[in-house]
């Protein structure tokens, strides 16, 4: 039998992988679980190094997709998509062959190999592709397009002239004319408000809305509508979701070994809402998020600190097993996430060696990991210094008033079991007693038995429950002897008796002596193990007194423990009893004066703790430091020595960052036509997609940068152009020159993600409860009407509904919404409470408002698809409605003809999908 290294890796491979232009995401992938592990565990045996230096085995390499492909002594290993035929799992299961021969590998790194297969085994290795570090060209590597800064173009001159009505048509049109191509007709003013309103609300226009629009022929009639739209505050809760996606917000982990809710988590959600309802410039609100603790002080504290909740709602990983792993993760939480949603690169892709593709060493990564290395996740009050003072203050006194309290009622306790202990013998007959006539089934009396004897009935209760059969294994060992003996009369036993007095007698030495040690010895005492038979322990105070006193005193539960309420309780005398009343009432008087709690805020502090790069992306063996700074491909400026994340928000923010700008630009561009002008709107490197229109993106970062990075002045812009008026018509001609609508000849069709279409159908049911802000609510609760970006976000579980229609993964930066078209998603509409109820209240609604079927079938169309119903689609209609109900319908208690017609609107595709 062959070595079982040689053949594992022999089975790597002569499978040919048919490598077309690859999934951006799975080479991201590939470039973070699996070269590591190939790089970690392989290369010195399967590499050109190693066939350099006579070392390599069984005639395979796994450094490129040519040597994969190319394959060893026996075959492939790697059949793309099926499992099965993939040897190289079969391996890393150390079944038959064993890879890696030093161990198996964890059970989430093999997982992410089998992922690997099913989606292709995408490898964007090329053997003619070789990177250097010590020799990176940064000043060549700026040639890159997106590494250059943007440049003020002038628009292009065009043929048709007439129909440009803003800088940008010109750079569309341009375009248009260069590949022959014309654009459709403009779409009617019904679809256009409508299209404008979802765009910036995320709600269909009223009714009223679109006629007013209609009669309006002045020549600012669009614009009128944009202000007046930008102007609303639902304009900050439909964008400020969109921010959300990027920063992967959420209000707990799913990294830790228990959930971890983030109980303020909405503050953050409400600070971006509001930040965009101001038109708070981009680079400022990039600034506050990144480092608003570090920015000079502003009066709302709302405003300065509630942005850290960017960076304060990241992932927490669990850290228990592997310490110094976790919190190189959730470093890399804080990288990627940034970089890729703020910077639009894979920075994260050089964790474990320089990027392959990016200009980007790997000594870059771990000095953006050394701004936030020793930072910790907090509470931010968003409150002023004098305001979070007063109430620490008040919280002080308040606090120096419970000690006391609790200092007074521990001597009072004291005091009292003093006095109880030197009754144990009474409470051990009484105890034997109450337990030989409940055993032997006769009348007990237990408050008569308390009183005959001069107990407390609570004590003789706990002294019963300690020394019965049952608790035999956890009562001392001093006690043995009671367990062993019978119980076949009432009288105490003359041996259990003189057992008693001697645990009296001992309990009291004990606790004299307890009395006169210090705190630090008190906490021995009560901390120390029971007694074991045979065995011989350390103890504090002489022969069983530390097991007496932790037995009987001090253990929760012990027959003489008493706690704080239990002396109150216990306590008769006047005198002392008016003590108590006293200090309770100063405590009340210092609770009652003090302020509310300030409001807080899930945030950062701290960070730029040394950082050294980790070989191959291992915690244990570190390398060299990483200086703090940026990208070496984006600054050419001398950093100051300290690099915080001031630093950090200020090169980011800036006019000289050539990513920034044209990133959101990108992206507010894709939110509003359905496709970025970058098709890859979080990876502006060399894998990702060039830009469709170069001249009018960087036109866009310009003007926008210039408006103070202002996102209302870019909406104006974008959608009173010509570009954003087009209809979403086909042309045949266009069609085939340009069937993807890069060149935008026509308006995409959208369909509606699920916040709109959720909050839509509240809107026309007018079921909607407008009200802005404040924390979250469950989405599932019968009640809940609110707008679906106020609902909880979990990254443990996330709802239902969210999930079902394409909601982001909340666990990573999101740069689109996918879209998914499956059976569930209308099952959801036939069957969902919700959508039943909103159909109930749509149609008492439109009942409500007109009286006759055909107003109400018109009023109806008007609502849901800003137009009016046609006569065909009246009489369809209203033949519904007057049909009778069969007998199985009635048996059935179905909805009514109108609810039914209601809510076969709600669930249409004209409903659902934006012209």
């Amino acid at each position: 039998m062959r070595p079982a290294l040689a053949l594992l890796l022999a089975l790597l491979g002569s499978s040919v992988f048919a490598q077309n232009k690859l999934d951006p995401a799975h080479v991201e992938f590939f470039e973070n679980k699996i070269r590591p592990v190939l790089v970690e565990h392989c290369y010195r045996c399967h590499s050109a190094e190693a066939e350099k230096n006579k070392k390599l085995k069984a005639e395979l390499r796994v450094d490129s997709r040519q040597a994969l492909a190319k394959g060893g002594e026996s075959g492939p290993a790697v059949v793309p998509g099926d499992l099965k035929k993939s040897l190289l799992v079969q391996a890393l299961y150390h079944v038959d062959l064993s890879m890696p021969p030093s161990g198996k590998l964890p059970a989430n790194v093999i997982a992410d190999f089998e992922k690997w297969v099913k989606m292709g085994a995408p490898d964007p290795r090329d053997e003619t592709v070789k990177v250097e570090t010590k020799s990176m060209d940064f000043a060549k590597a700026r040639e890159f397009w997106s590494f250059q800064l943007p440049k003020n173009q002038t628009p292009p001159t065009v043929k048709d002239a007439a129909w440009p009505k803003k800088e940008l048509d010109r750079f569309i049109l341009a375009k248009l004319e260069e590949k022959g191509l014309k654009p459709v007709p403009f779409a009617e003013k019904r679809q256009w408000i409508r299209r404008a309103t979802f765009d910036l609300l995320g709600l269909p226009p009223s009714a009223d809305d679109v006629e007013a629009f209609l009669r309006d022929e002045s020549p600012g009639a669009y614009a009128k509508v944009v202000d007046r739209l930008l102007a609303s505050p639902h304009y900050g809760e439909r964008w400020g979701r969109y921010w959300l996606d990027v920063a992967r917000y959420a209000e707990d982990q799913a990294h830790t070994f228990g959930v971890k809710p983030y109980t303020n988590a909405h503050r953050y959600r409400d600070w971006v809402i509001q930040a965009f309802n101001d038109d708070l410039g981009y680079d400022q609100f990039l600034k506050l998020q990144i480092a608003g603790d570090l920015m000079p002080e502003m009066p709302d504290r709302f405003k300065q600190l509630a942005g850290l909740g960017y960076q304060g709602l990241g992932a927490q990983y669990y850290k228990n097993t592997d310490a110094a792993k976790a919190a190189a993760d959730e470093l890399d939480d804080r990288i990627d996430s940034l970089t890729r949603g703020i910077l639009g690169l894979t920075v994260s892709c050089a964790r474990c060696h320089d990027h392959k593709f990016d200009p980007i060493p790997q000594v870059d990564y771990y000095s953006l990991a050394g701004i936030y290395n020793g930072s910790s996740l907090k509470e931010v009050p968003l409150a002023s210094a004098p305001a979070v003072k007063a109430y620490d203050d008040a919280q002080a006194k308040i606090k120096v008033q419970n000690d006391k309290i609790a200092k007074w009622l521990a001597e009072q306790g004291q005091q009292l079991r003093k006095h109880e202990a030197g009754l144990t013998a009474k409470y051990v007959a009484a105890a034997w007693k109450t337990i030989a006539r409940e055993q032997n089934k006769k009348p007990v009396n237990r408050l008569e038995i308390a009183k005959t004897e001069g107990l407390k009935l609570g004590y003789l209760g706990r002294w019963v429950t300690y020394l019965d059969a049952k608790n035999s294994g956890k009562a001392s060992i001093l006690f043995e002897e009671w367990f062993k003996t019978k119980r076949e009369a009432d009288e105490l036993p003359a041996e259990i008796a003189q057992l008693a007095e001697r645990v009296q007698k001992d309990l009291q030495v004990a606790l004299a002596g307890y009395e006169k040690l210090d705190a630090k010895k008190q906490e021995q005492v009560a901390k120390s193990p029971p007694k074991k038979k045979g065995a011989t322990v350390k103890t504090i105070l002489p022969g069983d007194g530390d097991e007496l006193l932790r037995a009987l005193v001090l253990d929760a539960g012990s027959p003489f423990a008493l706690g704080p309420n239990e002396v109150r309780f216990a306590l008769k005398d006047l005198e002392t009893m008016k003590t108590l009343k006293g200090m309770d009432e100063t405590l009340a008087t210092l609770t009652k004066a003090s302020p509310p709690k300030y409001d807080v805020a899930h945030g950062i502090a701290g960070g730029g703790a040394v950082t050294k790069v980790f070989l191959r992306g291992n915690p244990a063996k570190p390398g060299d430091v990483a200086p703090p700074r940026f990208l070496q491909v984006i600054s050419t400026e001398a950093k100051p020595e300290k690099y915080t994340r001031l630093e950090l928000a200020n090169d980011l923010a800036s006019n000289k960052n050539p990513l920034t700008a044209r990133v959101w630009v990108n992206r507010v561009w894709q939110y509003h036509f359905g496709k970025p002008l970058v098709a890859t709107p979080s990876n502006f490197g060399h894998l990702g997609e060039k830009p469709t229109h170069p001249e009018l993106l960087d036109h866009l970062a310009v003007r926008f940068m210039e408006s103070g990075w202002s996102n209302k002045t870019l909406h104006r812009e974008i959608m009173l152009s010509s570009t954003y008026r087009l209809s979403t018509q086909s042309d045949k001609r266009n069609f085939a020159v340009d069937a993807d609508n890069d060149y935008l000849w026509r308006m995409h069709r959208r369909r509606l993600d699920v916040e709109a279409w959720r909050d839509s159908m509240l809107a026309v049911s007018g079921k909607l409860d407008a009200s802005l802000g404040g924390p979250t609510l469950d989405l599932n609760a019968a009640n809940n009407r609110r707008r679906t970006v106020y609902a909880k976000i979990s990254r443990h579980e996330l709802n239902s509904l969210l999930r079902l229609f394409d909601f982001p993964d909340a666990n990573i930066t999101s740069e689109k919404r996918t879209e998914t078209t499956v059976p569930q998603q209308q099952l959801f509409v036939l069957n969902s409470q919700f959508v039943v109820e909103q159909a109930k209240a749509l149609a008492a609604r439109l009942n409500q408002e007109a009286s006759q079927d055909g107003e109400r079938v018109d009023r109806a169309f008007r609502m849901l698809f800003s137009r009016p119903a046609t006569p065909q689609e009246i009489a369809l209609a209203t033949q519904f409605l007057a049909a009778p109900d069969s007998a199985d319908d009635q048996r059935q208690n179905k909805l009514s003809r109108w609810e039914r017609f209601a809510q076969i609107l709600l669930g249409s595709n004209e409903f659902l999908y934006l012209d």
